[in-house]
């Protein structure tokens, strides 16, 4: 089964990254999460560390190009087979680095994604 790891997860019910969270736990999509605040969405656990987490398929990013810079190695090595830049995240430097890699590009908003059944 593939597991899709929400980065940049929100507590604040308002967010896009909350949404997404909730919207995938909905679809029974396996679904972990990485965010600076410590917390639960539903029943899901927030983690700050990226060592926890293995196996996973996408990589939906909820972070700006700013604060991924940081990141880019990590997720890299979490080898995913894609990586989503939702509205707002999208960063050409980052997708030269994923391609160089064989990880997929994928430029979309995973919720609307969710919604017509394309993820």
């Amino acid at each position: 089964m593939s597991k899709t790891l929400v980065f940049g997860a929100s507590l604040n019910p308002n967010r896009y990254s909350y949404l997404a969270v909730k919207k995938l736990l909905e679809k029974k999509i396996t679904t972990v999460a990485f965010g600076k605040n410590l917390g639960t969405i539903l029943q899901l656990q927030i983690k700050d560390n990226l060592t926890d987490f293995q196996n996973i398929n996408t990589v939906t990013l909820y972070l700006n190009p700013f604060r991924q810079v940081e990141y880019y190695n990590s997720i890299v090595k979490l080898q995913p087979k894609r990586v989503i830049f939702n509205p707002g995240t999208e960063n050409p430097e980052f997708y030269n680095i994923l391609k160089k890699n064989n990880i997929e590009v994928v430029v979309a908003c995973t919720l609307v994604l969710l919604a017509t059944n394309q993820y």
